[in-house]
């Protein structure tokens, strides 16, 4: 099965590193990760390119047109996928993942699972581990959230029928 790994590692570069940890423990337990970052670097690459054009009006609408093929790119890589899993660490989950989270609950057929290792509190109160809302969705759609690699071994991207 596919896994659409969502998250915000890809930004700098002392977490991408990490990003290649996940990516490795989903395929030592079967799974085939997806992982957007590595999917759209030729358009990032083409964002790095566009912020330097000189024309601020040039500049502002082809860096819209470039953001929005990413967007779509990675919204079709999240559908061809069975799975989820999103990195829900920092301060609070980033706005993209949180996106992401909320797109595969809306499409109905992917389990999502959340890893948060980070042990700073971020939910509302002491019943949620991050956002209740993104809790929720993660646990609608028959996922959980895991708060280490090796509780990752326990995860299920299927359905219980």
């Amino acid at each position: 099965m596919k896994i659409f790994l969502a998250s915000p590692l890809g930004f700098a570069e002392s977490t991408r590193a990490f990003l290649g940890v996940l990516k490795a423990k989903l395929e030592s337990l079967g799974y085939e990760t997806v992982d957007p970052w590595a999917s759209s670097s030729d358009l990032e690459e083409l964002l790095r390119k566009t912020e330097r054009l000189t024309d601020p009006q040039a500049r502002a609408q082809e860096l819209h047109r470039v953001s929005m093929r990413i967007a779509e790119r990675n919204a079709q890589l999240l559908r061809s996928c069975g799975g989820v899993l999103a990195v829900l660490d920092g301060v609070d989950v980033d706005s993209g993942t949180a996106s992401e989270i909320g797109c595969a609950f809306g499409l109905g057929d992917k389990i999502i699972n959340g890893y948060r290792g980070d042990f700073r509190r971020c939910g509302e109160n002491d019943g949620v581990a991050v956002n209740l809302q993104v809790q929720y969705w993660i646990e609608q759609s028959g996922g959980s959230i895991v708060h280490s690699l090796e509780e990752m071994a326990a995860l299920s991207f299927s359905r219980k029928i």
